[in-house]
């Protein structure tokens, strides 16, 4: 399993989400967005709307429909009712429970940075984890850095 650590540096999460959400269904894959924050998780169905320029990325929150069908799912808690096999933590927060998906998406901004660090070392001696840290270049651009 994979863990992407995005440390937010100089792009607010609303603009990046989308992006990589975008990409998990274009990868015939779901999404399981966990966010333990209220407010940020109506921000996030409302920037999912909005986001691609063209259309719209198809979501629900958890509990406002069916989730079974949705192809990705906002919640406060990492229960993938939605079949997700992806999960992007959006608060900041790591959850080890983030493990039993094949790839995880660790936002981060300075506030938690602490916190990341905490967990990108316990996940180092873990069996099967494979850990990757992006970071923004000075053109605003993702690159790993480790």
């Amino acid at each position: 399993m994979q863990v992407d650590f995005y440390h937010l540096t100089m792009a607010p999460l609303d603009r990046l989400l989308p992006v990589i959400a975008d990409r998990v269904m274009a990868g015939g894959g779901r999404l399981l967005i966990v966010s333990g924050d209220a407010d940020q998780r109506a921000a996030l169905d409302r920037q999912l709307w909005m986001v691609p320029a063209d259309g719209f990325l198809p979501h629900a929150q958890a509990g406002e429909g069916n989730d079974g069908i949705q192809p990705i799912l906002i919640a406060a808690d990492v229960q993938p009712t939605n079949g997700a096999r992806h999960v992007a933590l959006a608060d900041g927060q790591w959850r080890d429970e983030a493990l039993s998906f094949e790839r995880a998406f660790h936002f981060f901004d300075g506030d938690r940075i602490a916190e990341a660090r905490a967990a990108w070392r316990a996940l180092a001696d873990r069996e099967g984890v494979e850990r990757r840290y992006w970071k923004q270049n000075d053109q605003g651009r993702w690159e790993q850095a480790a």
